[in-house]
């Protein structure tokens, strides 16, 4: 049950969680070739296959991410984002001095990113950069890392188990998108004062696309300057 410190959700929250938790179960049963005849059904399937010790695939809750946005929720409600972007609630009109949004682009991004090149290594070159099959794996020390086997070297990446299902690739490689809906200058303050973010940025580990509601239009942050749609660098 989902409960918050010890009492129970009011019933109208825990109608939209459980809306949310079918459709999503709905969504996924095709990935899991999972047949069921009613929700309850598909319920159960989830929930036995979650806790099946048999079981060598996860779910790829994360795999195939692409992106990340940062601000109002309404404006992506609509969009199908096919489970590839990370989500982050944000409205700069509230965040006058932007350290809001300097603490979103220090954490959560930073973390964001972290998962992304994760995969994106894990999949470019899983022999040197994931941690080959799950079925071999031998822990090192509880948290540093896992043999494949009993010895060689230290794998620290994914299994080939967390990002293939045995056919196809569950990851598409690329490096990740983070778009922010916020002035450029509260953007760009922010990569300038830390180290962290210019090295993410100005490396291409990451890219950053603002969007400007008030003329729907996106620039991309590039060598300290913005870049329009059309390839041209934006005034000042």
């Amino acid at each position: 049950e989902i409960r918050v410190l010890n009492h129970e959700l009011p019933t109208e929250i825990m109608s939209w969680l459980q809306s949310a938790k079918r459709k999503a179960q709905i969504r996924r049963a095709n990935q899991f070739n999972l047949k069921a005849s009613s929700p309850e059904q598909l319920n159960e399937l989830f929930e036995k296959r979650g806790k099946n010790w048999a079981e060598l695939r996860p779910e790829w809750g994360l795999a195939n991410n692409a992106s990340l946005i940062i601000g109002p929720r309404h404006l992506t409600r609509d969009v199908d984002l096919e489970g590839r972007s990370f989500l982050h609630e944000y409205n700069w009109e509230m965040d006058p001095d932007a350290k809001l949004l300097e603490q979103i682009m220090m954490a959560p991004m930073v973390v964001t990113n972290w998962i992304n090149l994760q995969y994106y290594a894990s999949v470019t070159d899983n022999r040197l950069y994931g941690s080959g099959n799950k079925m071999l794996h031998n822990v090192v020390a509880e948290h540093i890392g896992v043999f494949e086997g009993n010895g060689g070297d230290l794998r620290i990446g994914l299994p080939i188990q967390s990002i293939h299902d045995g056919y196809n690739w569950r990851h598409q490689p690329l490096r990740l998108s983070v778009y922010i809906a916020a002035p450029k200058e509260f953007i760009a303050k922010n990569i300038e004062n830390h180290q962290t973010l210019q090295s993410l940025v100005n490396n291409e580990w990451l890219f950053i696309i603002q969007y400007d509601h008030a003329h729907t239009s996106f620039s991309r942050y590039k060598n300290a300057s913005w870049i329009n749609q059309n390839g041209m660098i934006d005034e000042p």
